[in-house]
């Protein structure tokens, strides 16, 4: 009996919630406006949207989004940059020159370890007869390091390539 009485006891809260929705509802008409911008409202009188050529929206869900204001850029003081630059917005040789010569030496740094990695690797594929390991009793084990070694010494001879590319860029 208790079981019936619950469920009696949420048909009516509801109704109730159903009801109170739809009264409030009923009570802030949204209208629409034309314009350029076209503007959907509720605070305008009937009177009001009847002059402005405004018309009520009935029945239509509507999603109001709250739009952010782009932020003002911050101001800088003339000659505050962090970076030394000519007059039309270029950066100091002198700047550059030692960017430029940093670069080379990140660069060149890359390479040399890029080179020792590759030797390393021909090393151990010895000409495509790597030695075999004590874990590779299974042969496919063995030939699919063996394939990952060639792909590993291809990969850095092409890493090698791009590495000489970017030197050859620079001044």
């Amino acid at each position: 009996m208790s079981h019936n009485r619950a469920m009696l006891y949420r048909s009516a809260l509801l109704f109730i919630g159903l009801t109170c929705g739809a009264a409030a509802e009923a009570q802030s008409v949204v209208y629409r406006c034309p314009g350029p911008p076209v503007l959907y409202t509720d605070a305008l009188t009937p009177k009001e949207a009847q002059d402005k050529g405004c018309r009520s929206i009935e029945g239509t869900p509507i999603t109001v989004l709250q739009g952010q204001r782009p932020r003002a850029p911050a101001p800088t003081a003339p000659g505050a940059s962090a970076e030394p630059r000519s007059g039309d917005g270029r950066v100091d040789p002198a700047q550059q020159r030692s960017r430029d010569g940093e670069r080379r030496k990140v660069l060149e740094t890359e390479l040399r370890e890029s080179e020792e990695r590759l030797a390393a690797l021909q090393r151990e594929y010895q000409g495509g007869q790597p030695e075999r390991r004590g874990d590779e009793r299974n042969f496919q084990k063995y030939l699919d390091r063996v394939a990952e070694l060639k792909t590993s010494i291809t990969r850095q001879e092409n890493d090698i390539q791009a590495l000489k590319r970017e030197i050859s860029k620079l001044p």
